[in-house]
């Protein structure tokens, strides 16, 4: 019997552990720092999640079998060569892998020198730079910090003067932007397990990243997702792993940087076939949400598999999965917390994402504060149920999105 650490607090590592919970081989779960929410099915550990050498410790003192990191940030910052020095088994990539998700520019070098189908973009290391760039562009373009932003550092905009008030609060941050020319399409994500050059495909699936109806509005860490997507055929997904996963996997091969983990691809069916929009090192969220609930093979089995390179399949079912994200009133702004959630019924899948208990009872403790996830045999059937699951939820304190699985 192993014993599992998962790295994160919000609804992708909630699902995680509910999902690893249901492994026959798993005698139990901890996470660090997790939420209230999470104490159906596992641990909570209140340590600081930047606090490596004392993650690190820990998994040593309570003989941690499997490791699962599951934000980027100390993916990023190394934690996996960390706990690798110590002999301790994580399923993520180490800090020269990672840098696919925390450097955009690294990402683009290595799709140009692969020949992977991308947006076309310029990298731009100051104000006047990026001006001068703007003032020569066709619109709409993207707009990207080159680091980490948690979902929050890319903004579409429509014309030289929105552009301009845009770069200014990017170069606040960050040292870097890149400016990419604006890709028009079907979005969708492609997730799995790889190790080298070796992938296992999930589920196809779909998020919604505006806080808005209709795409409207700032960029969020994710409003809603659903899956499968019935718009990407088997076809479309064997070409982007032929165009796309294959030679992203091969190229950090050979650029001294294997890449070992869960490989997120951000993708758009555009007219002139699927090209990357973005690479992450970790598994999607809201994505993870609908995806897991929808697999049916064993998630640990097929993570140990990999690790040793031997052959397996994922198996998932044929159900619908839709999941809805309710979030502070203001979010990604000013929000408040501490307000007080309503029960929702009981055939809804909760994963709490930013919660507290206090006597006996959730309230709001971040921005996204929970994803409300119901299966059925359509989408549309699966949909009618999230919706109603969280009909009640006051609308003065929280806010989500109505369109969640109609057409994007």
């Amino acid at each position: 019997m192993i014993r599992v650490l998962i790295i994160g607090q919000g609804g992708r590592e909630h699902a995680l552990a509910w999902k690893i919970k249901q492994s026959k081989s798993v005698e139990k779960i901890f996470v660090i720092p997790g939420n209230d929410g999470m104490r159906d099915v596992a641990s909570i550990i209140k340590k600081n999640p930047l606090d490596y050498k004392g993650i690190v410790d820990f998994a040593v003192k309570e003989k941690i079998d499997l490791t699962i990191i599951g934000n980027e940030q100390p993916l990023c910052d190394g934690l996996v060569d960390m706990m690798e020095e110590k002999n301790l088994m994580v399923f993520g990539p180490n800090k020269k892998a990672a840098r696919i998700e925390g450097s955009k520019f690294f990402a683009k070098q290595i799709m140009d020198k692969y020949n992977i189908p991308t947006a076309q973009y310029a990298l731009c290391d100051n104000e006047s730079q990026a001006v001068k760039y703007l003032s020569e562009c066709d619109y709409p373009v993207v707009l990207k910090a080159d680091g980490l932003a948690a979902g929050k550092g890319v903004y579409i905009v429509k014309d030289y003067n929105e552009a301009i008030a845009n770069i200014k609060i990017l170069f606040s941050n960050h040292s870097q932007i890149l400016i990419e020319e604006y890709l028009e399409g079907f979005e969708f994500s492609l997730i799995g397990l790889a190790n080298g050059e070796i992938f296992s495909a999930f589920e196809i699936a779909q998020d919604y990243k505006r806080i808005y109806d209709d795409n409207m509005g700032p960029n969020t860490g994710g409003m809603g997702s659903y899956s499968p997507v019935n718009e990407i055929n088997n076809q479309i997904i064997q070409d982007s792993l032929e165009t796309i996963i294959k030679p992203i996997l091969l190229g950090m091969v050979k650029e001294n940087c294997p890449f070992k983990g869960f490989l997120y691809a951000g993708l758009m069916l555009t007219k002139k076939g699927v090209k990357v929009i973005e690479f992450n090192a970790r598994l999607g969220d809201p994505e993870t949400e609908v995806i897991l609930p929808r697999m049916e093979s064993d998630l640990v089995d097929c993570i140990f598999k990999i690790m040793k390179n031997e052959e397996f399949k994922i198996n998932f079912n044929k159900k619908s999965c839709v999941g809805v994200v309710v979030a502070s009133k203001g979010y990604p702004n000013e929000y408040e917390v501490g307000r007080i959630i309503d029960v929702l019924n009981q055939e809804v899948l909760v994963f709490h994402m930013g919660t507290k208990l206090k006597e006996n009872q959730y309230i709001s403790n971040g921005g996204r504060v929970l994803i409300a996830v119901c299966l059925a045999d359509s989408i549309m059937a699966a949909r009618e149920k999230t919706y109603d699951s969280i009909k009640e939820i006051n609308r003065d304190d929280f806010y989500y999105r109505k369109d969640i699985a109609l057409k994007n």
